[in-house]
């Protein structure tokens, strides 16, 4: 790669991601007291090397755009902002050597051209064409985004719910070396920086945003704690004034088309003034859009109508699933995607191995598309109900499905159930069922 050089904040940085950093209150009030204007370039701060380098504030402000913008708000912007400071300085020119690797790592979250390459190609974080533009690791925005892609990742590895410990010391060592003394000290180091880090209040009132990849000391996604942000199907005005996304843009016309022949669906969205083509998602006040309960029972039923009518699967259990799993958010919470929380890898594998193919799945983004997410979802149960060739039990496929069935120990993860069944008392009455017999297939 050539030498680079950045002098200037637009010198590394799109114009909209420079508007965005204008719209932080703080990014905004800390370039004017240092004489920046919006008609002329900022500057980029130097140390006393020389080096350019992100004040505390621009850190934290590039890591709430990205996650806000690409991770649904659910990544801990503290985890991001201490592992670039431990791995730069804030530097976003920071090149580091490792005798070990020959490769450098690069930028503020030091990653290498490689993992980029595969974070684009594998995973599908396309947002940013680091494949054929290598330098644009320098520029911040888009190393915070493939390092928050890297920790999301990293927090469901091999298909299990990590810990904040293990998404940090695998960040340093790779997954092999989660474990392993050498990566201890970063560890240590790491809460050190974290505690010392100026407090977020500014970004989310006070409120912590990290319902995400850190497993303490907030609940992970679909934990029993985990609740939505309403507490009843939202009405048809919390469709939003502002930005919108669109049903239109993530169901084929096929689908669309089955929807509105939905008679609930019908109602709720001509009582909104949907109109055809161009149909809005309800969003929350994070302007995160959502299913209504309606789409989400219409979605399940006529997934299960059109694939899945031979495997007597009952809708209002994957409706209760989404719930717990994704509070019914498009983009899905923390590291699970889509409202169902299929990750890439094994909608990928259900798609080639077991020949689940009415959708594809080309990279992560497909599975934000609720039919598709509620396909995979759908096939991932029928496989977990006869897991290692047994018929299993309600309990064991709820529980399988939100933790792994690897992981399944009906003690400590009773509340999974729990939370399951309140959520399906949403979708069906079950004051007088033994819960013991509530039948998914």
């Amino acid at each position: 790669m050539m030498a680079v050089s950045f002098k200037y904040w637009d010198d590394c940085i799109d114009p909209s991601d420079m508007e965005a950093m204008w719209n932080i209150p703080e990014v905004s009030n800390e370039w004017l007291d240092a004489g920046e204007s919006r008609d002329q370039k900022v500057h980029l701060s130097r140390d006393p090397d020389g080096q350019p380098f992100l004040t505390q504030i621009e850190m934290k402000a590039v890591a709430e755009i990205i996650t806000s913008r690409h991770f649904n708000s659910q990544i801990d912007l503290d985890m991001i902002c201490a592992i670039a400071e431990l791995e730069s300085d804030r530097q976003p020119l920071a090149v580091r050597s490792d005798k070990k690797n020959k490769e450098p790592t690069i930028g503020i979250m030091q990653l290498s051209i490689e993992s980029a390459k595969w974070l684009f190609n594998e995973l599908g974080y396309r947002s940013y064409e680091v494949v054929r533009n290598p330098e644009l690791l320098y520029w911040p925005f888009v190393s915070v985004y493939l390092g928050a892609a890297y920790m999301k990742w990293l927090s469901n590895y091999d298909q299990k719910e990590r810990t904040e410990e293990f998404i940090i010391r695998a960040y340093k060592g790779g997954t092999k070396k989660a474990t392993h003394k050498s990566t201890l000290p970063y560890w240590k180091r790491y809460l050190c920086v974290k505690e010392s880090l100026p407090s977020r209040k500014f970004f989310e009132d006070g409120r912590d945003v990290s319902a995400s990849a850190s497993a303490a000391p907030t609940p992970p996604p679909g934990s029993a704690t985990a609740s939505p942000p309403y507490a009843s199907s939202p009405p048809p005005n919390s469709k939003p004034t502002g930005v919108y996304s669109y049903w239109d843009t993530k169901a084929s016309p096929e689908d669309m088309e089955e929807l509105w022949s939905h008679p609930e669906v019908l109602k709720e969205w001509t009582k909104s003034g949907e109109i055809r083509g161009k149909v809005r998602f309800s969003h929350d006040n994070k302007k995160r859009p959502y299913l209504s309960r309606v789409e989400l029972k219409a979605v399940a039923e006529i997934t299960l109508t059109k694939h899945f009518l031979t495997k007597h699967m009952k809708p209002t259990c994957l409706c209760a699933l989404a719930e717990v799993v994704s509070l019914r958010f498009v983009n899905g919470v923390g590291p699970r995607t889509g409202i169902m929380g299929i990750d890439y890898s094994t909608a990928f594998w259900l798609y080639m191995e077991l020949g689940y193919r009415a959708y594809r799945v080309d990279s992560a983004d497909d599975l934000t598309k609720p039919f598709v997410s509620m396909y995979f979802g759908a096939a991932y149960l029928v496989w977990l109900s006869e897991y290692e060739g047994r018929e299993r039990t309600p309990q064991f496929v709820v529980q399988a499905y939100i933790s792994g069935p690897k992981n399944v120990n009906l003690q400590e993860t009773g509340p999974l159930w729990l939370k399951f069944m309140q959520a399906l008392g949403n979708y069906e009455d079950i004051k007088n069922r033994d819960q013991g017999n509530c039948s998914i297939l």
